[in-house]
């Protein structure tokens, strides 16, 4: 084992009180407490400039250490038997979750030891083994108790006849473990809540002593077991809820919280000037306010902060420079360009308006309208808690009978919209709208078949978010096209083309992509007589 001293200038935990949530029944067990903190801290490091060193645990690591696996019930069995820990990028999480699955396997007393390491796949869960594997080799006492099997991801330990492994993310394999300890890292990457169901509410049932140990990251999907665990945990921290099985520690931010304040940056960052660097943080800081993108992978990983998608396009700042009023009337018989995307039946379909400036003075016009069956609207808000209801009786979003779409409907519309404004061209995707097409050009409209793939995408994509950057799309702040700003993501293909994306955005987006479709038609256009503004200055790379 190492034998090097603390450093004058780490800091300990001083004076530690167990956590307010211990029972009444419960008790402080310094000895088992300073066991845990013994044996981890008797562990190395294994990586950067602290690789080989010992682990000297921070006081946030050292106060949830004693918590954990100090606070006992009368009959001497720990009382948290999960432990949900979310906490920001580069504070040490997997080797903390390492010492921990060490522990569990070494020193708990625990027969035939089973500890198991899951994640959204068995890359992502060796890391954390990997990091246990390593400090198990630099520690001659833990090497002759234990045989290490990298191929299959497992550490056997002789003394207890137990192991850790690694486990896939395949479910109906898991059934028929006797789990001692689980160590599930990032679990906000989780596509479901099956694999924790499997592991945590049975899988440990003939265990006396079980622990749960779910270290993650905030993540982007308000709808998933992570967020479900965080949802708890704030609710036990603030007093709404109670379990006192259950251990909460959230190190994050608020949605209406200053990320850009520094005294901020250390409340959430609880390893700040010592596995973290302050200049560090400082530059992706910088990075941050020059690049919506960054920003949002600032807010996530280091201010641990639950944002709508991870690589989040358009901010709503940015969304909001057109949020000035529009005098529709002044719009009728002007020149205009649309976009529509046919949805499936029982989907939201989206026709957008896009009117040209007529002059240097003028921005773009932005005029969107929204269908989606009226008995869909119920259950619309009850599953994704996205207010359809108050939006429909607000004009912002038109319901056509029934549970489908009615398509009808929607032409006999365009073509009242026809009578109103000059629609010289209607960009539409082909797919699902042979149809229509076919109807709208029999009622006098230049229809344009608009793929969805990058060679059509990227360079109006590009240019819509120049325009926004610039206030020079007006849209009136319209609220159900701001709320479909903020769902979208964007791909990148290795020629830096763009495009927005269905398949990874979180919500529905149909209303920028229509938009996108009606501003390549305006562009294009207006370039046949003045040059097109992508011959003048080239495509943009974000």
């Amino acid at each position: 084992m190492a034998r090097e001293t603390r450093p004058t200038d780490y800091p300990k935990l001083k004076n530690y009180q167990p956590t307010r949530f211990m029972l009444p029944t419960s008790h402080y067990d310094k000895t088992k407490a300073d066991r845990a903190v013994a044996f981890i801290e008797n562990l190395c490091h294994t990586k950067g400039k602290w690789a080989g060193k010992r682990f000297w645990l921070l006081p946030w690591q050292e106060q949830l250490i004693r918590d954990i696996f100090g606070i006992v019930k009368s009959d001497g069995n720990r009382q948290f038997r999960t432990a949900f820990v979310e906490i920001c990028k580069k504070v040490g999480k997997s080797e903390l979750a390492a010492a921990i699955a060490l522990y569990l396997l070494y020193a708990d007393n625990e027969p035939s030891a089973e500890v198991y390491g899951a994640a959204a796949d068995r890359q992502q869960a060796s890391i954390v083994f990997d990091v246990a594997r390593q400090m198990v080799e630099m520690s001659p006492a833990l090497m002759k108790r234990s045989k290490l099997m990298s191929a299959t991801k497992r550490i056997v330990n002789y003394g207890n006849a137990g192991f850790y492994q690694v486990l896939s993310a395949e479910v109906g394999s898991k059934h028929g473990f006797s789990i001692s300890g689980l160590v599930f890292d990032e679990i906000h990457t989780q596509p479901n809540r099956q694999l924790y169901d499997v592991l945590t509410k049975y899988s440990s049932d003939a265990r006396q002593n079980p622990l749960h140990f779910i270290i993650t990251t905030a993540g982007n999907d308000r709808h998933s077991i992570a967020f479900e665990l965080h949802t708890k945990a704030v609710d036990i921290l603030e007093g709404r809820r109670v379990d006192p099985t259950f251990y909460p520690v959230v190190y994050g931010l608020k949605d209406d919280e200053d990320w850009e304040d520094e005294a901020n940056w250390y409340k959430v960052n609880p390893s700040l000037g010592y596995t973290v660097d302050i200049e560090r943080l400082r530059d992706a800081y910088r990075e941050a306010k020059q690049n919506p993108a960054d920003e949002i992978t600032f807010k996530w990983l280091r201010m641990n902060m639950w944002v709508s998608s991870t690589t989040s396009w358009i901010p709503d700042a940015i969304f909001m420079k057109g949020s000035e009023p529009i005098d529709m009337r002044l719009l009728e018989g002007r020149d205009c360009y649309a976009g529509l995307d046919l949805s499936s039946t029982g989907d939201i379909t989206a026709l957008v308006l896009i009117f040209p400036p007529r002059n240097s003075d003028e921005k773009h016009i932005l005029v969107p309208y929204f269908w989606v069956p009226e008995e869909t609207i119920p259950q619309r808000v009850k599953a994704n808690s996205v207010p359809y209801d108050v939006w429909e009786k607000q004009g912002h979003l038109l319901a056509t009978e029934g549970n489908v779409i009615h398509y009808d409907f929607i032409q006999k519309f365009i073509c009242d919209l026809g009578e109103k404004y000059h629609i010289l061209e209607i960009a539409v995707d082909r797919w699902n709208a042979t149809q229509m097409i076919q109807n709208l050009e029999g009622a006098g409209f230049t229809m344009v078949p608009f793929g969805q793939g990058f060679a059509s995408m990227s360079t109006p994509t590009k240019e819509f978010y120049r325009l926004l950057m610039e206030g020079q799309i007006i849209h009136a702040g319209h609220p159900v096209l701001r709320w479909m700003a903020g769902n979208v993501v964007i791909e990148t293909d290795a020629a830096e083309n763009i495009k927005v994306t269905k398949a990874k955005s979180k919500e529905k987006i149909d209303g920028i992509v229509a938009s996108i479709m009606a501003l390549d038609r305006c562009i294009r256009n207006q370039g046949e007589t003045q040059g097109s503004v992508y011959d003048e200055r080239g495509l943009l790379v974000f």
